[in-house]
Order: C-alpha cells, then sequence, then structure tokens
C-alpha cells in the first residue's frame, strides 16, 4: 500500500470546537498529515493556532456560536474566503445538560440538540453544497459518542443527539456517496479532557471507569489522530456511513 493515501497536503479541514480537548487533538492531527486548519467557535483557539503553525500549516479562525444553526452558511462561507474551498469538515462542536428526565426543561434540550444535531446538520449541508457544485468530493467527519451506542442517565439531550449524529451520519452517506462524498463518524470514549476534570479527580469513579477500559487509561486526545486522518484521506474512499469507535476497548467489555 502507498502511504501517500494518508498525505493531507493541500487539502483544507474545517473543524469546529477546536479550542481545547479532542477538537484540538483533530485539528493537529490533521494538520500533522499536512492539512490546512480553519477552526470555528466561540472562543480563539490560541494554543491550537499555535501548535498548528508550529507544523508550518497555514491556520485561520472563524468566530461561530453553534446554538445559532442559522449561520453554518456563513461560516462555511467564511473559511472558503479565508483558506478556500473546504476539503474535510470535522463537525465536532458539542456541549452536555445534566438533569433527571422528570425534571429536564425545553431550554436544556434545545440548546444541546441545536449545538449537537442541527448544525452538524445544516453546516454539513452548506459544506457538501460547495462540494458538489465544484464536483470535488471530500470528507466529512462527526463526532458521535459511547453515548450514540448507550443510553447514559441524566443527559437525554445529549443522548439523544449522539444517536441522532449516528443515524445522520448514515443518511448523509447514502445521499452523498454518489458525489464523492464520504460521510462517517468517530465515537471517543472516555478521554482525558478539560470536560473529564471532574470525574477523573473522583478516585472511586475513576477507577470504576479504567476497571470498565480494556486498554486500562484514559484517552489522548492526541489518540483521535489516526483516525480523523483515515477517514480524512485517500484511504477511506470505500468507507462510507461507518461510526468508529476509539474508547480503548470501553464498547467492546
Amino acid at each position: 500500500m502507498n502511504l501517500s493515501m494518508f498525505n493531507l497536503e493541500g487539502k483544507i479541514a474545517l473543524v469546529t470546537g477546536a479550542n481545547t480537548g479532542l477538537g484540538q487533538g483533530l485539528a493537529v492531527g490533521l494538520a500533522e498529515a499536512g492539512a490546512d486548519i480553519v477552526a470555528a467557535g466561540r472562543s480563539v483557539p490560541t494554543e491550537t493556532e499555535a501548535a498548528v503553525k508550529a507544523l508550518g500549516r497555514k491556520f485561520a479562525f472563524v468566530p461561530a456560536d453553534f446554538s445559532k444553526p442559522s449561520i453554518a452558511g456563513d461560516v462555511a462561507a467564511q473559511a472558503e474566503a479565508a483558506l478556500g474551498p473546504v476539503d474535510i469538515l470535522v463537525n465536532n462542536a458539542g456541549m452536555i445538560k445534566r438533569n433527571d428526565a422528570l425534571e429536564f426543561t425545553e431550554a436544556e434540550w434545545d440548546e444541546v440538540m441545536d449545538v449537537n444535531l442541527k448544525s452538524a446538520f445544516f453546516l454539513s449541508q452548506a459544506v457538501a453544497r460547495g462540494m458538489v457544485a465544484r464536483k470535488s468530493g471530500g470528507k466529512i467527519i462527526n463526532i458521535a459518542s459511547m453515548l450514540s451506542f448507550q443510553g447514559g442517565i441524566r443527559v437525554a439531550s445529549y443522548t439523544s443527539s449522539k444517536s441522532g449524529i449516528a443515524g445522520l451520519t448514515k443518511l448523509l452517506a447514502n445521499e452523498w456517496a454518489g458525489h464523492g462524498i464520504n460521510v462517517n463518524a468517530i465515537a471517543p470514549g472516555y478521554f482525558a479532557t478539560n470536560n473529564t476534570d471532574a470525574l477523573r479527580a473522583d478516585e472511586k469513579r475513576n477507577t470504576e471507569i479504567l476497571a470498565r477500559i480494556p486498554a486500562g487509561r484514559w484517552g489522548q486526545p492526541s489518540d483521535l489522530a489516526g483516525a480523523a486522518v483515515f477517514l480524512s484521506s485517500r484511504a477511506s474512499d470505500y468507507v462510507h456511513g461507518t461510526i468508529v469507535a476509539v474508547d480503548g476497548g470501553w464498547l467492546a467489555r
């Protein structure tokens, strides 16, 4: 096999929520493979920008509040204006709200669904329209979750949104494969990020979680890079509608 199939040089990747954690790991991983990066989100991704530029890749930032799905078209247009037509889209921006299902509010439901699912669809639509118009094909990667497969507790809107991402990934793959657009998803397991600080600090919960993970450790954001590069590259040209679990074996257990 020719390893140049994994080379992303000359490609433009739009990564949402790339400020810290998993999004930062994804953006830097794609840059390591040669892609130039447009990061879209609410916070200026200073660390991510420095890491990408240190690799000799171009970087641009597009301010975006994905709780307002109507901005999707503007985000896609600004990304193209900044670095050029988008070849790779990574829908990573996400949020979570916790509450008992009996007490869950409409606001808690809507905010999570807007960010995690609705914005992911409309940004995919905006980017795919460009790919179809150019007849260029492209790669779209959605970020799913262990809760795309499992129910969880006290996270009704998050579980629903991530289950929706799993279904949406397959739907878009069915519709767009004929245009040369690969739509797939990555489902991260338990990763060491700011969002899991409290879990890792809780000795009992940390021990319980590690006991369930065959790999015996929390994932690091860099652990997502291999799957992201594969799904962004020519190596995955015949991969459509799949969800790749990067979970240290969590689901296998």
